[in-house]
């Protein structure tokens, strides 16, 4: 081989070797090698599925997780209100069973408690992340008074016990609607979670990207940004951002799960949502009530959480070390 075929051949070789390395494209790369994070990914979105899907799964299904069955066959349920069949009633009719004392059906209730659950957490953690950026993003970038001003606001947030705040501001937030006599809507209860969530999540994420921006401020790329005489939007829009999507990416999907689990606490307390809205924590809620004579109504709403709180808690470990390979240990 000559020395201007070899020379080619190199050239031709580092040109293909750095085709495709983006770190986009790279983080793509570790995390498609991970398998853990990749099955993880999928038990996610299966879950995701079937919430969208739920009204037409119910449908082909021929069942819906409002009606109580018993009332139309009362050999559902024995003289003491349990199933009559074995394992929670499950038969070919109903799949996982029916309800104890009201003989609802269990395959559709979870269904549609999972839409609920997933939809209820998911807007909140995009309205927590969107609020946590901008406001993150412009006190870093502003400094002065209103990053002081935004620092004591965030301090004073992160300083309040938020289990007990849910608590204690979901009846109030509901009292600002309805008269205490009326039913509270299901609609007023989910908007209601999901603005009380976001108001009491935002902090932690603002925290960290005000902490970034105190950084990058100060970088080359910034200052010559702004000597070529970009706008501040501009600098935060092409200079900023970019270089803070690992941390926005992975503080959401480290969120998402810890607010799934937090509203089925709620439900669970009896100040999110309530029977006969489905819900993960309004199903084991009223599990919880029957497990000593009938485990199953509580059993798959219960097997249902934990994988998914547990699917997509491995998929944030596995999209934080494609993203940032130095995080792992």
């Amino acid at each position: 081989m000559t020395d201007e075929t070899a020379a080619k051949s190199t050239t031709s070789g580092v040109s293909k070797g750095s085709e495709g390395r983006s770190p986009g494209r790279l983080a793509w790369k570790r995390f498609k090698r991970d398998k853990t994070g990749v099955i993880s990914a999928y038990v996610v979105i299966f879950f995701f599925v079937i919430g969208i899907a739920a009204p037409l799964i119910s449908k082909l299904y021929g069942k819906d997780p409002y009606t109580t069955y018993a009332s139309k066959d009362p050999s559902l349920l024995n003289p003491f209100a349990y199933p009559s069949g074995p394992n929670g009633g499950m038969s070919s009719d109903f799949w996982f069973g029916v309800e104890p004392q009201l003989g609802r059906d269990v395959f559709s209730f979870l269904l549609y408690a999972i839409r609920n659950s997933l939809g209820i957490a998911l807007a909140a953690t995009l309205l927590t992340v969107f609020f946590g950026v901008v406001i993150g993003v412009t006190a870093g970038y502003l400094g002065g008074r209103v990053d002081y001003l935004v620092g004591r606001i965030i301090d004073i947030l992160l300083s309040f016990p938020s289990t007990l705040f849910f608590i204690a501001f979901l009846p109030v937030v509901y009292g600002l609607f309805v008269a205490a006599d009326d039913d509270i809507p299901a609609s007023l209860r989910a908007t209601a979670l999901i603005v009380v969530l976001t108001f009491f999540g935002w902090a932690s994420i603002a925290r960290l990207l005000r902490g970034q921006v105190l950084s990058l401020r100060e970088r080359e790329f910034v200052e010559a940004a702004k000597v070529t005489g970009a706008s501040p939007a501009r600098i935060v829009f092409k200079e900023l951002l970019p270089n803070l999507w690992t941390p926005i990416i992975i503080q959401a999907t480290l969120l998402l799960p810890a607010l799934v689990t937090t509203e089925a606490g709620l439900a669970f307390l009896g100040v999110g949502m309530i029977d006969p809205t489905p819900d993960w924590g309004v199903m084991i809620a009223r599990g919880s009530q029957f497990y000593s004579e009938d485990l199953t109504f509580m059993l798959f709403p219960g097997l249902a959480m934990i994988i998914f709180v547990l699917a997509f808690n491995l998929l944030g470990d596995s999209v934080r070390d494609a993203l940032d390979p130095k995080s792992r240990r």
